[in-house]
């Protein structure tokens, strides 16, 4: 795949999750309170900090950081994501502000700078060519770019489930699943080289995590209607994905799956 259709496939997922703005909240897995809290520490955040969050859909980060005291600006390019991250931080009592538009196009006002520019499964999305640009004139001296994302790991002793669904994914798609690596946590890869092949962060700290969570049939098919890749399958293929867990998952004793979640957190600090 050439660098024009890698960037051509970004641009056109990257826009599907507002149409799942009503669920993403509710079906996609809570970081872990840990990764936060080792983020507070490596980043040297005090209550009060200001943090500028990156693509921060209907706020699954946005909320634990700011329940932690810090004062949040977000930047959503999806409409009804924003909308509803302003809908779930009112409810929930908290304040941040959320700003519909791509980071790519932001900018801060005129003497306005951040403690920390963060993205939770969202900086992939962001332009190459500028996002660490973008972070470091957000940036005051000394602050700090935080990223990660959360991707599917397989332990040893983990649940075969997915192995055994590859056959269909086969069939009507005729491509792996998009696990295919299979990686088993702490294997997950780590970005340290290209956030320092900017010139413009040193990472100062890396973290991995690992966490497991159980679906049943229409927990794990709710979760599935997140993902870019099975937003824009064709729908009768992905009728007849959906089918299929549903049959197998009904032939087990409880009818659920488990599906272990792995992190890098990459903390890296300004510099210049």
């Amino acid at each position: 795949m050439t660098q024009g259709t890698r960037d051509a496939k970004r641009e056109q997922l990257r826009v599907t999750f507002n149409a799942v703005a009503d669920s993403y909240q509710r079906v996609r897995p809570e970081y872990p309170g840990e990764l936060f809290d080792d983020l507070i520490t490596a980043a040297g955040l005090t209550p009060g900090a200001r943090l500028l969050e990156v693509g921060c859909a209907t706020g699954k980060a946005t909320i634990p950081l700011a329940r932690r005291g810090f004062r949040i600006t977000c930047v959503e390019p999806g409409p009804d994501l924003a909308a509803a991250a302003r809908r779930n931080l009112a409810e929930a009592g908290l304040d941040a502000a959320v700003t519909d538009g791509w980071f790519e196009d932001w900018r801060p006002r005129p003497g306005e700078h951040f403690d920390l520019v963060f993205a939770a499964t969202a900086w992939h999305w962001v332009d190459p060519a500028v996002r660490f640009q973008r972070a470091w004139q957000a940036l005051r001296p000394g602050g700090h770019l935080a990223t990660w994302g959360t991707e599917h790991v397989f332990p040893d002793g983990g649940d075969p489930f997915f192995r055994e669904l590859q056959d269909v994914y086969d069939e009507i798609a005729g491509e792996k699943l998009p696990d295919q690596a299979r990686r088993r946590p702490g294997e997950l890869p780590e970005h340290t080289a290209e956030i320092e092949a900017a010139g413009l962060f040193t990472v100062t700290h890396t973290r991995h995590f690992d966490w497991e969570q159980v679906y049943d049939a229409d927990s794990y098919i709710a979760l599935l209607e997140t993902f870019s890749d099975h937003i824009v399958m064709a729908a009768r293929r992905r009728e007849q994905l959906y089918g299929e867990i549903r049959r197998r998952l009904s032939l087990r004793p409880d009818g659920t799956l488990r599906r272990h979640w792995g992190a890098v957190l990459h903390v890296a600090r300004r510099v210049g």
